[in-house]
C-alpha cells in the first residue's frame, strides 16, 4: 500500500536554492524589454499558418511550469498589498509572466534569423541553465518528497532544449544562405504560406480526385498534406497535454495524501477500540484497498481518454473547416448559422485558454466517473466471489439479466407485432418498408388499451436509462468543446460551444486559402503596376524570389510602333501628324 511508505518518502529536510526563480523572473523583465524592442516583428500571429508553429507550440511548453504555478501558488509581484486588491495583483503577475516569455516567440517570428536566432538561442539558454541550476540544487520538496522539481520541471526543460536545437537550426541556415547569397534575411514565413496556399486550392479545384488509401487512413486517420493547422490550435495541443501531465501528478498527491489520513485515522481507531471486533473496520480497510486500486488503474484510462480527446478536437478543426470552405453550414444548429462579429473576435482570444480548461477539468469529471463505475463493478462481481458469494451474486445478476431482457423482448415484441399484423402490405416489391397504413384497426384498438397499463412501468425503465445516458455522456463529453451537450434548442447555454463556432468563424473568414491567394496576387499584381512605371529595370518575384527584368507600358508601346514602322514604311504616310 502506497500509505505504508508515504511517511518515509516525504523530504523533511530543508534546502534553500541559490536560484530563486521568482526574482530571476523580476529581472528578466530587463532583457525581455531590450529583445522585444529591437525585434521588428513584434505582434505574435496566432490565426496565421507558419513554418515555425511547433516551435511556437513548444515555447508555450517551456511557459507551462509557470502557468500551473501562477494560478496554484497566487503569485503576486507585490507582497505587501492589502486583501481587496490582489485580484489586480494576480493580473499583473500573469502580465509579468506574459511579458517575460515573450522573447522566445519574438524570436521565433522576427524576420531578421540571424539576429533573432542569436538572440532567441542566448535567452532560452540562459532560462534553461536557470532552471536546471535550481533543480540541481535542491530537486527535492515538500509536496512529492523526492524528485518533485524534477517530476515538474522535465515538460518545460524538454520545451527549451527543443527551442535551442531550433535556434541552433535556424541560425545554421540563415548564416549558409547568407554566405551562399545575400538578401537572404528577407524571406521568411509569407514564401511558405504562399506556397501552402497555392498547393490547397490546387486541390481544391481538382474534380473526380480519388488516390489511393492506406489501411491507417480508411479506419483511424485520414491526414491532408495540403491543410496546416494555424499556430494557435498546435500551441494549444502543446499546452494542453503538458497541464494534463502536471495536473495528473497533482491530482496523485492530493489521492495519496487523502489516503494515507483514512488509514491512520483506522489504526488510531483500532488502538482507542480495542475490546471492538475487528470485523467491524474490516469493510472500511476493504473500501480503502479497493478505491487504492481502481483509482491508480483509472488514472491511466483517464489520461488515454482525455489525450485523444486532445487529438480528435484537432480532427474535428479540420472537418468543420473544410465544410465551411465548402459551403456546408447544415452540422451547426440553427441559432449559430450566423455568429456576430464581436463575439467571433472575442472567441479567439479565450478559445485556447478555455480548452486547456475544459480539457483539465474534465479529466477530472471522467477519472471519478470511471472510479465509480470500477468499485460499483468490484463491489457487484468481485467482492461477492472473493467472500464466497458467488452463488448469491451470480443469481442476482441473473435476475437482473433475465429482467432487462425481457423488457428488450417485449419493446421488440412490440415492433414486430405491429409491422406484420396492423401494416398494409407494401405497394411495390422494391420497397424496404411498409407504408404507414393502417391495418385491422379492430385488433389494433384492443392492442393498443391493453399495453396502455404495461407501458407505464416500461416508461418508467426508459426514463431512469435516460436519465442514466445523460448524465454518463454528459460527463464524459465535458471536455469536448467541439460539441455541445446541451439538447437541441438550448446550445446557446452552452459557452464552451459557442466559443468553438466563433474561432470556427474566425478561422474561415481570415484564413481562407482561396480568398488569401486572391488578396496575394492583388496585392502583387499592384506591385507589379507599380513597378512598370519605370523604365528598363531588375525586379525580384514575390512567390518565388527569382530576379526578372520588366519594361515599362510606355517604352513597350513605342518599340512596337517603331517595329511595325520599320516592317510596313507605307503605313508612314497614314500616321496622324502631331
Amino acid at each position: 500500500i502506497l500509505c505504508s511508505q508515504f511517511p518515509n518518502e516525504t523530504y523533511n529536510e530543508t534546502c534553500t536554492s541559490l536560484t530563486d526563480l521568482e526574482l530571476v523572473l523580476h529581472y528578466s523583465l530587463l532583457p525581455s524589454v531590450i529583445l522585444i524592442s529591437f525585434s521588428p516583428h513584434r505582434p505574435l500571429d496566432l490565426m496565421g499558418v507558419c513554418s515555425s508553429r511547433w516551435a511556437m507550440g513548444f515555447a508555450f511548453g517551456a511557459t507551462a511550469n509557470k502557468v500551473m504555478i501562477l494560478f496554484a501558488d497566487g503569485y503576486f509581484p507585490l507582497r505587501v498589498l492589502p486583501q481587496w486588491i490582489k485580484a489586480i495583483a494576480i493580473l499583473i503577475g500573469a502580465t509579468e509572466v506574459g511579458l517575460s516569455s515573450y522573447p522566445f516567440f519574438a524570436c521565433l517570428s522576427t524576420p531578421m534569423q540571424i539576429m533573432g536566432a542569436t538572440l532567441g538561442f542566448l535567452y532560452t539558454a540562459a532560462w534553461f541553465v536557470i532552471t536546471a541550476v535550481h533543480i540541481g540544487q535542491c530537486p527535492h520538496g515538500e509536496i512529492l518528497g523526492y524528485y518533485e522539481k524534477i517530476i515538474f520541471y522535465w515538460p518545460s526543460l524538454v520545451c527549451q532544449l527543443f527551442l535551442l536545437g531550433k535556434f541552433t537550426h535556424m541560425l545554421i541556415k540563415a548564416s549558409w544562405a547568407q554566405f551562399q547569397t545575400a538578401g537572404w534575411e528577407q524571406k521568411t514565413c509569407p514564401l511558405f504560406l504562399v506556397t501552402h496556399l497555392l498547393q490547397a486550392v490546387h486541390i481544391v479545384f481538382l474534380k473526380n480526385r480519388k488516390p489511393q488509401k492506406s489501411w491507417i487512413q480508411q479506419h483511424i486517420y485520414e491526414w491532408d498534406p495540403y491543410f496546416q493547422f494555424p499556430s494557435r490550435m498546435i500551441c494549444t495541443t502543446v499546452l494542453a497535454i503538458i497541464c494534463l501531465y502536471m495536473f495528473a501528478v497533482i491530482e496523485y498527491y492530493v489521492y495519496k495524501l487523502v489516503s494515507c489520513t483514512l488509514v491512520i485515522l483506522i489504526s488510531n481507531y483500532e488502538m482507542l477500540v480495542v475490546s471492538s471486533n475487528v470485523s467491524d473496520i474490516q469493510p472500511l480497510k476493504e473500501f480503502i484497498e479497493v478505491m487504492e486500486g481502481v483509482w491508480i488503474f483509472t488514472v491511466g484510462s483517464a489520461s488515454l481518454t482525455s489525450v485523444s480527446y486532445v487529438f480528435h478536437i484537432l480532427a474535428c478543426y479540420r472537418k468543420h473547416i473544410k465544410r465551411l470552405r465548402a459551403g456546408q453550414k447544415e452540422f451547426l444548429p440553427k441559432l449559430f448559422s450566423k455568429v456576430s462579429s464581436s463575439q467571433s473576435v472575442v472567441t479567439i482570444a479565450r478559445y485556447s485558454g478555455w480548452q486547456i480548461a475544459y480539457l483539465v477539468w474534465g479529466y477530472l469529471v471522467i477519472h471519478i466517473m470511471q472510479c465509480l463505475f470500477g468499485v460499483m463493478l468490484i463491489y457487484g462481481l468481485v467482492l461477492p466471489v472473493k467472500h464466497g458469494q458467488g452463488i448469491e451474486m451470480a443469481k442476482s445478476l441473473g435476475t437482473g439479466i433475465l429482467t432487462i431482457a425481457i423488457v428488450i423482448g417485449f419493446i421488440v415484441f412490440q415492433i414486430t407485432t405491429a409491422g406484420r399484423f396492423f401494416l398494409q402490405p407494401k405497394i411495390f416489391q422494391d420497397d424496404k418498408e411498409k407504408p404507414l397504413a393502417l391495418d385491422n384497426r379492430k385488433v389494433f384498438h384492443n392492442f393498443n388499451y391493453f399495453l396502455f397499463f404495461s407501458n407505464v412501468m416500461l416508461g418508467l425503465s426508459a426514463c431512469l436509462f435516460r436519465l442514466m445516458c445523460s448524465v454518463v455522456l454528459g460527463a464524459w463529453l465535458i471536455a469536448r468543446i467541439d460539441r455541445t451537450i446541451m439538447p437541441k434548442g438550448y446550445e446557446a447555454a452552452d459557452m464552451g460551444y459557442k466559443t468553438w463556432i466563433g474561432m470556427l468563424f474566425m478561422d474561415h473568414y481570415h484564413t481562407n486559402p482561396i480568398l488569401l491567394c486572391f488578396g496575394h496576387h492583388l496585392a502583387a499584381k499592384c506591385i507589379e503596376n507599380q513597378q512598370q512605371r519605370n523604365s528598363y529595370s531588375c525586379h525580384i518575384d514575390q512567390s518565388t524570389g527569382k530576379p526578372y527584368f520588366r519594361v515599362s507600358k510606355k517604352a513597350r508601346t513605342r518599340w512596337l510602333l517603331l517595329y511595325t514602322l520599320l516592317k510596313n514604311p507605307c503605313l508612314s504616310a497614314h500616321r496622324k501628324p502631331k
